[in-house]
């Protein structure tokens, strides 16, 4: 039996973090987590931020935590977050401020002035980028003439920070950098003609490295605080989706794959960007993958619905665990009423069952009332949405897809699985949970020599973790269903 290896995946998710040590004996990975912390923004009077000394915080602790472990050997280190979000540091090398959460509003608006200044076809054909106010783009543009900006001598996306503070080492790892909406993807470098068009200063971005490029060991202090002595340090996929993506246990065959969380993002695995008009109607998006390759694929809004009605239910007393309410919304009639979850009145933190209720009463339809009923507004919106997703990669592709893959801590909630596999006529195999740390470890292994191939590390993946698949069902009512949801997309 081979020599068992020890990793360490450091796993920051929009809601939460993770810090997980995976065991690799030479043919299975085993996964134990050992530090769990919340994560959440905070509002100031400046807007809405991520905690971020909380979670630098957090990652030492954690860290601490897995060296503490009897047996336990580590070699590699990889972090990985959400994307679009970053910290600007001064010319010392100091973060300049909180960095602000996506969600903050002072980029509404920013998508329409952006395209005063630059044309929207324009800043596609540069970038491969869905337009989303989100983006980092146009936080940027947001930021135009504040303090800020103007002392900034350095921006760090997330994970691009927190590797910064581990080892040094300033650099922008390739799918991370994608996700900006500044980043050139066929070239693996920033859009220097359209960040110059919008006066962004060009000087502030660093290197852009590819997945799987090795940082180097800890810093001193780092290691003195931690006692995490002989670590390398790894950028894997530093994107959350880019890792999970990696750990898809596809051998072949034409599949679409969803990382399902609380964004639920779609797509498939191509060799090089595929820019063109196609693309730009389905706003679609084109960002990195491990090995070179190019995730084209859409972020659907997911299971934040989800997270957002929960949250307020149990500010207002009425506490129901994620399993009490997915089976509270399979007792609920199906395919009532429908949302666009894409749509702008869910992308902010709020109250969001009387957003999806205003929304079925002002696009005409019944009005869920009870819980469960939101709920299953919610999920089964999602899943017709994918269904749109999915046609939208087809034709662009110009072949069917005939799976569908999904990763990712959403793949727990087994009814929104089978209504994906319903909503889409497509076999659904779901797993691995943790994909993303699985992922992350995997580009580890790869850097450092465990295995030979990405192709090796799935395989392992589908020989240690369990899959489940779902057929699909009720073809006809779905099909119906789908086309009243088209209507009401474009309605609402």
């Amino acid at each position: 039996m081979s020599e068992t290896k020890d990793f360490l995946a450091v796993d920051l998710g929009a809601s939460s973090g993770r810090v997980i040590w995976g065991q690799f004996d030479g043919s299975q990975l085993r996964l134990s987590e050992i530090h769990r912390f919340a994560n959440f923004p905070v509002q100031l009077n400046s807007g809405l931020h991520w905690d971020i000394l909380r979670l630098w915080t957090e990652i030492k602790q954690g860290i601490t935590k897995a060296v503490s472990q009897e047996g336990s050997i580590f070699t590699g280190l990889g972090l990985d977050t959400w994307g679009v979000d970053f910290g600007l540091l001064d010319k010392t090398g100091a973060l300049i401020g909180n960095p602000y959460h996506y969600r903050d509003a002072r980029t509404d608006g920013m998508i329409a002035a952006a395209f005063q200044q630059v044309p929207r076809e324009e800043i596609f054909a540069q970038t491969g980028i869905q337009f989303m106010q989100l983006n980092t783009l146009y936080q940027l543009l947001a930021m135009r003439g504040t303090p800020a900006l103007e002392a900034a001598h350095t921006l760090l996306l997330m994970p691009d920070l927190f590797n910064y503070w581990l080892t040094g080492q300033k650099a922008a790892e390739f799918s991370i950098a994608t996700t900006t909406q500044c980043c050139d993807p066929r070239q693996a470098d920033w859009a220097w003609p359209m960040l110059e068009k919008f006066g962004i200063p060009g000087g502030i971005f660093p290197e852009i490295i590819p997945s799987g490029t090795l940082l180097g060991g800890l810093l001193p202090e780092i290691v003195q605080e931690t006692g995490a002595s002989g670590l390398q340090v790894v950028a894997p996929a530093c994107h959350d989706t880019g890792s999970a993506v990696a750990a898809v246990p596809a051998a072949g065959g034409s599949y679409a794959w969803i990382s399902s969380g609380t964004w639920s993002i779609m797509g498939v695995t191509v060799d090089k960007p595929v820019i063109n008009p196609q693309v730009l109607e389905f706003n679609l998006t084109n960002e990195g993958g491990v090995g070179g390759t190019i995730r084209l694929s859409k972020n659907i809004v997911g299971l934040w619905l989800v997270q957002e009605c929960r949250r307020l239910w149990t500010a207002q007393g009425d506490r129901y665990s994620w399993d009490q309410l997915t089976e509270m919304a399979a007792a609920a009639p199906p395919l009532t009423a429908l949302i666009d979850p894409d749509h702008h009145d869910f992308l902010m933190p709020g109250d969001m069952p009387a957003r999806i209720q205003a929304f079925c009463r002002r696009t005409n339809q019944p009005v869920p009332q009870s819980k469960g009923a939101i709920i299953r507004c919610a999920l089964e919106s999602i899943a017709l949405r994918s269904r749109w997703v999915l046609s939208g990669l087809e034709t662009i592709l110009g072949y069917p897809l005939e799976k569908i893959h999904i990763i990712g801590g959403g793949t727990q909630n087994l009814l929104l699985n089978q209504m994906i596999a319903d909503a889409a006529n497509r076999p659904v195999i779901a797993g691995p949970i943790e994909a993303t740390a699985i992922g992350n470890i995997l580009m580890q292994m790869l850097a450092l020599g465990h295995i030979s191939s990405l192709a090796e590390g799935r395989e392992i993946v589908a020989n240690s973790f369990p899959l489940t698949r779902y057929q699909p069902a009720a073809a006809d009512a779905w099909e119906i269903a789908y086309q009243r949801f088209l209507s009401i997309a474009a309605a609402g």
